[in-house]
C-alpha cells in the first residue's frame, strides 16, 4: 500500500480508502461487510469513511464494529454531518447545535472517543461559516475530532472557510471530499488550484463513476443486482449511461487491455496520478472487489497513455 500526506497536515492515509455509502448497514450483509473491511485492513488500507446519514447511522455502526479488533491508532475513521437526521427544524445543517449533537451521537454509535476527520457534508447557506468552524474547533480542543474537512464545497466556499479560520485563529480545514473520476474532471479547474494554495488535500469519492468505469454497464445494459438496478441509486449512475460517456468507457477499456490491467485499475491509477489527491475512496460489497482496487496503487501510467486519456476524456 502507498500512504500519502493529507494536504499539508502530518496525517498519512492509504491511497485507497474504503467507504460505507450505499453498502454497509443496507445492501451488504453485516458479516460480508465485516469480511470486506478486514480484508481491506489486511491489504494496508488504514482509511475508512462513513457519515451519520448513511442509513441513519448503520453505516457508521457496521464499519466501526469491524475495526474494533484493531488498535485504534492504526486506522483513520471519519464521519460527517449536514443532511437531515430527523424531522425537526434543527435536525439538519451545520449549526452549532446540530454539529455538536451529531458528532456525539456518531461517537456513541461507533463506540469511539474521537474521530480522525469530521466533514461538513455540504455547505450550509443558513449558518455562518464562523459558527460551524467554531464548534468544530471546540470539539478539536476537546479531543473528539482531530482534523476538519468539507465535502463538495465550491472553491469560493473553501476560500471563505480558510479566511474565517485565519481571522479567528480557528483550526483550518485540511481535506475536501469531492466527486472526481475520468468522466467528471470538474475539480481540476478551480477546486484543486485553491486547495493546493491552502494545503488542502482531496479524498475523492466515486472514482469509478458508480461502477461505470468497471465496464459492467457496456452498451448501457443494467445487470440485475447492480447499483444501477437499485432505484435509490440509479439516479447517481444514469448521468454516466449516455452514448457519449459509454463510448469513452469503451475507448478507455481498450487502453486498459493494452496495458494488461482492468478498467477499474486504470481509472483508479489515473485519479491517483494527481498529487493533490491523497486517497481514492471506493465502495466494496465483497473482499474480491477491494483486492482488485488495491492493485491500482502499483500502476504507473506513462505520459503517452495520459495524453491519450486526455483526448478521450478532456478536462
Amino acid at each position: 500500500m502507498q500512504y500519502r500526506r493529507l494536504g499539508s497536515s502530518g496525517l498519512k492515509v492509504s491511497a485507497i480508502s474504503l467507504g460505507s455509502w450505499l453498502t454497509y448497514g443496507k445492501s451488504v450483509e453485516d458479516n460480508v461487510a465485516e469480511r470486506t473491511i478486514h480484508r481491506a485492513y489486511e491489504l494496508g488500507i488504514n482509511f475508512f469513511d462513513s457519515a451519520n446519514v448513511y442509513e441513519r447511522g448503520e453505516g457508521e455502526r457496521v464499519m466501526a464494529k469491524a475495526l474494533r479488533s484493531y488498535p485504534r491508532e492504526s486506522y483513520v475513521i471519519t464521519t460527517k454531518a449536514f443532511w437531515p437526521m430527523g424531522d425537526g427544524p434543527n435536525d439538519r445543517g451545520l449549526s452549532r447545535k446540530h454539529v455538536f449533537e451529531q458528532l456525539h451521537q456518531s461517537l456513541k454509535r461507533m463506540q469511539l472517543d474521537y474521530v480522525d476527520i469530521f466533514y461538513c457534508h455540504r455547505y450550509d447557506p443558513e449558518t455562518p461559516v464562523e459558527e460551524t468552524l467554531r464548534v468544530i474547533d471546540d470539539l478539536i480542543t476537546q479531543g473528539k475530532i482531530l482534523y476538519a474537512g468539507v465535502s463538495e464545497w465550491t472553491a469560493a466556499q473553501i476560500e471563505e472557510a480558510v479566511a474565517v479560520a485565519d481571522r479567528y485563529l480557528l483550526d483550518r480545514i485540511v481535506v475536501n471530499q469531492p466527486q472526481y473520476n475520468l468522466l467528471n474532471r470538474r475539480i481540476e479547474h478551480e477546486i484543486i488550484p485553491v486547495s493546493k494554495k491552502y494545503g488542502i488535500g482531496q479524498v475523492v469519492f466515486s472514482p469509478l463513476a458508480q461502477g461505470v468505469l468497471t465496464g459492467k454497464y457496456k452498451g448501457g445494459r443494467i445487470p440485475p443486482g447492480s447499483r444501477a438496478a437499485n432505484e435509490e441509486i440509479n439516479v447517481f449512475v444514469q448521468r454516466f449511461l449516455n452514448p457519449e460517456m459509454l463510448a469513452r468507457v469503451d475507448a478507455l477499456e481498450k487502453i486498459a487491455t493494452e496495458l494488461g490491467i482492468s478498467l477499474a485499475e486504470l481509472a483508479l491509477a489515473w485519479v491517483l496520478r494527481e498529487p493533490n489527491v491523497a486517497s481514492a475512496l471506493v465502495g466494496a460489497s465483497r473482499p474480491e472487489q477491494i483486492e482488485q482496487n488495491v492493485r491500482a496503487v502499483d500502476v504507473n501510467l506513462p505520459a503517452e497513455v495520459l495524453a491519450r486519456i486526455d483526448e478521450i476524456c478532456p478536462a
